[in-house]
């Protein structure tokens, strides 16, 4: 461990963690975690140093120029403290890096050690998925854990799932045993629109996250943003008939599966979301942004005239289904998580025949998820 700067003292601290590559479809989980170390300005205290956990050949180093001097940027996993103020303030532990390549159960009690000397009462793990949901819905978020009471007291889904699994299933069996009440936060990414960013992904990750710690968060410009995209990808989609057909069954599927969910239950529940956004409290000091109109979705096209569409990827052992209850704000408490990721981009053409996802929520039960989503034996991580 590298301490960059001394450990503050905290205030009933919760630890929210993200991690490129195989967890993170759509980057949506780490930039969840970004947004709120910008909009509370994070603070970092420490790193895990990159020689114990990184294969530097796939996860290469940058050289950059800092008024003239060159310097390097190594990958690594580093740790944040922000303040949430307001009558109760509030601490949050951030922990954003890349998927290990090596040592995970060295790299899990590190962090641990951590949330211990921090005094961390809770672990919140965000992860995002490829799966059958189709972008012109809300995006299904499940929230899951391996303890039973945190499951009944919280409202979530307790994990069984057998499988493959990434580093976000390992921290939180880590956590499990060590006693330490964690839980998993899973948003579905369409599998037919998977290049990042995803940013309506990443604001329905940050309004379940929101909801599970009791805490208002800014969300800035993300809800134009999320809304930029959703026009974008309507729009690609248009121009294929095939993708347009598909999204159409997709959409099919979706409703019928959320009729239960037309409930006054799920209608209070978006009501009091409401009234929540609307009462000044912790975290209001940031205004919304708005994001310039006419925001051009170009990011979602492939720059390549003659591409030759790829197939829908196929998940190994997916850790998530999409087909979960779904409340008002358009989040699921259901039984979905994986630890896949994709670098397909571009609107796909989808395979209609490929296999959904098996309906299980999901367990840890080692490191031996080293397939990516296409279903190669080694995890796409970040580009240099």
């Amino acid at each position: 461990m590298i301490e960059l700067e001394g450990v503050p003292e905290l205030i009933d601290p919760v630890m929210v963690a993200a991690f490129e590559g195989w967890n993170d479809a759509g980057d949506a989980a780490s930039a969840a975690v970004a947004h709120l170390d910008r909009e509370w300005k994070g603070e970092v205290f420490a790193a895990l140093d990159a020689e114990d956990y990184y294969d530097f050949q796939v996860n290469r180093p940058t050289v950059w120029l800092d008024n003239g001097v060159r310097k390097i940027t190594w990958p690594t996993t580093r740790l944040s403290v922000v303040r949430v103020g307001g009558e109760k303030p509030r601490d949050l532990v951030l922990v954003r890096g890349i998927e290990p390549s090596m040592r995970w159960r060295s790299f899990c009690n590190e962090l641990l050690g951590f949330a211990h000397e921090l005094g961390v009462e809770m672990v919140v793990i965000l992860g995002a998925l490829l799966g059958d949901t189709p972008h012109t819905r809300p995006v299904p978020v499940s929230g899951v854990t391996s303890d039973p009471d945190l499951a009944r007291t919280m409202d979530l889904e307790e994990t069984r799932y057998e499988g493959p699994t990434g580093i976000v299933g390992i921290l939180q069996e880590a956590c499990t045993h060590a006693g330490v009440p964690a839980v998993s936060l899973w948003a579905a990414v369409p599998h037919y629109v998977s290049q990042p960013p995803n940013p309506k992904a990443t604001l329905a990750l940050l309004n379940r996250l929101e909801d599970l710690i009791g805490l208002h968060i800014p969300l800035g410009e993300l809800p134009e943003d999320a809304r930029a995209w959703q026009t974008g990808v309507d729009q690609l989609a248009a121009e294929d008939s095939e993708v347009a057909e598909y999204v159409q069954t997709l959409e099919e599927a979706r409703d019928t599966a959320e009729l239960p969910e037309a409930s006054g239950e799920a209608i209070a529940r978006e009501f009091e979301r409401y009234l929540r956004r609307r009462e000044p409290g912790p975290g209001t000091g940031a205004a919304p942004g708005v994001a310039t109109e006419g925001t051009d979705p170009s990011y979602l096209r492939d720059a390549s005239p003659d591409r030759t569409r790829p197939p829908k990827p196929q998940q190994p052992g997916p850790e998530a289904v999409p087909g979960a209850e779904t409340d008002g704000a358009g989040e699921t408490d259901g039984t979905s998580e994986t630890d896949g990721t994709s670098n397909t981009s571009g609107a796909e053409t989808p395979d209609k025949e490929a296999p959904r996802p098996e309906a299980e929520p999901p367990t840890a039960e080692g490191p031996e998820g080293t397939k990516d989503a296409g279903g190669s034996e080694k995890p796409k991580d970040e580009e240099d």
